[in-house]
């Protein structure tokens, strides 16, 4: 294999303009510069040199969106990119987070700042089989006429953009970029065209890797962070936490009976009651908190910098919240409770992830023996909280 010496490209970028006035001082240049001008030798070079630029520009824009470690930064980085060369009426980017779920994402701009496009997209599949076959932008119009889905490209018609790119890499495809014709200087010409092809492939491969990342942390059904991910963080949190005077917490959720939940309703209705459990745990939580499944019914969460009542606060926030859940399905589903455990340590608590884990779960089961659908926060002795929080 050929190795590269990027530095040595770098160096031959740098001096090209020296390398140029080399050429054209060169005695055999000189004698023929009227038959070299002719030819268009020079008008070519000049090209060269505009294309040599554009290039290493489109160089560091790939390095400064790889180098983004979320999509909003992603996308935020990449409308500031297209509006500053024209400026379309909105972009637009719809995409599927989860890796087998329907759920689509949907974000616009316009005028630089994220705005509701108005697009209604509960799907993307429709598009899926198109675009995996004819992997390249397309028109809205073009669109329309080729993949022959009214239904589908109906969700797009309140828009109309004038380019859809295709977001599609080796594990298939993953979603939409939608971009609005330009608001001013007419269609996008030859060279814009191409500049935003070029762009969006790094885009898509940025937003890729991204998806890719995230999926290698989270639970597939659930979409909370996995396991070892909440282990990985837990480790960590000990190691903060050990240089500072606050203290953090894990909490530890199982369902109550719900082996007798899915022995009743089936297994699919009790995929859809830990769907919803899990996304009650997100929107309870903060963003710098950390969720996880642990495995079957059960979950955790990792808060950070969290007083001892604020956690017990917020395990009993949880618990109600879940207790009055209704799960919709084709009948009725009787509510579910929760059983939850607490442990909270300090720099002067010397114990590993696993033991903090571990004395979490012991909290949890004695809220089990205390009747379950309620909360316990571990103590030497396990020494339970007050009573009245138990319903």
């Amino acid at each position: 294999m050929n190795s590269v010496d990027y530095n040595s490209g770098a160096d031959s970028f740098t001096s090209s303009s020296n390398g140029q006035l080399d050429f054209l001082s060169n005695p055999r240049v000189v004698e023929n510069y009227a038959a070299l001008m002719d030819t268009g030798v020079f008008s070519y070079i000049d090209y060269l040199n505009v294309e040599i630029r554009n290039y290493k520009n489109l160089f560091s824009i790939a390095l400064n969106i790889f180098n983004r470690t979320s999509i909003d930064a992603i996308l935020d980085f990449t409308v500031l990119q297209i509006s500053d060369r024209f400026l379309p009426s909105f972009i637009g980017f719809v995409w599927r987070p989860y890796q087998n779920k329907e759920d689509v994402t949907i974000k616009g701009y316009q005028n630089y700042k994220t705005a509701d496009l108005g697009l209604r997209i509960e799907s993307i599949t429709p598009f899926e089989v198109f675009f995996q076959q004819h992997a390249v932008p397309i028109s809205y119009d073009a669109l329309v006429a080729q993949m022959g889905d009214n239904v589908a490209t109906q969700a797009l018609r309140e828009v109309s953009p004038a380019l859809i790119i295709p977001i599609v890499g080796p594990s298939g495809f993953y979603g939409l970029i939608l971009v609005g014709r330009k608001i001013l200087g007419g269609d996008y010409n030859s060279i814009e065209l191409t500049f935003i092809q070029q762009l969006m492939s790094f885009v898509s491969l940025a937003i890729q890797n991204n998806l890719h990342y995230e999926h290698s942390l989270r639970d597939v059904k659930t979409g909370l962070y996995n396991h070892g991910f909440f282990m990985i963080r837990l480790t960590e949190e000990i190691a903060r936490v050990k240089r500072s005077p606050y203290t953090s917490s894990v909490i530890v959720i199982d369902v109550d009976f719900f082996k007798q939940f899915n022995d009743t309703y089936g297994h699919v209705a009790g995929d859809q009651v830990l769907e919803n459990i899990a996304f009650m745990i997100k929107q309870g939580v903060r963003l710098e908190d950390v969720p996880s499944r642990f495995g079957g019914e059960e979950f955790t969460i990792l808060l950070s910098n969290t007083d001892p009542e604020i956690v017990w606060a917020v395990a009993e926030r949880l618990r109600v919240s879940i207790a009055n859940l209704k799960v919709p399905w084709d009948v009725p589903l009787p509510s579910v409770t929760i059983s939850l455990g607490i442990f909270t340590f300090d720099n002067n608590t010397n114990v590993t992830a696993n033991e903090i884990v571990n004395r979490a779960d012991m909290a949890l089961y004695a809220s089990k023996d205390r009747g379950r659908n309620c909360t316990t926060a571990w103590e030497p002795g396990l020494r339970f909280q007050n009573a009245s929080y138990i319903t």
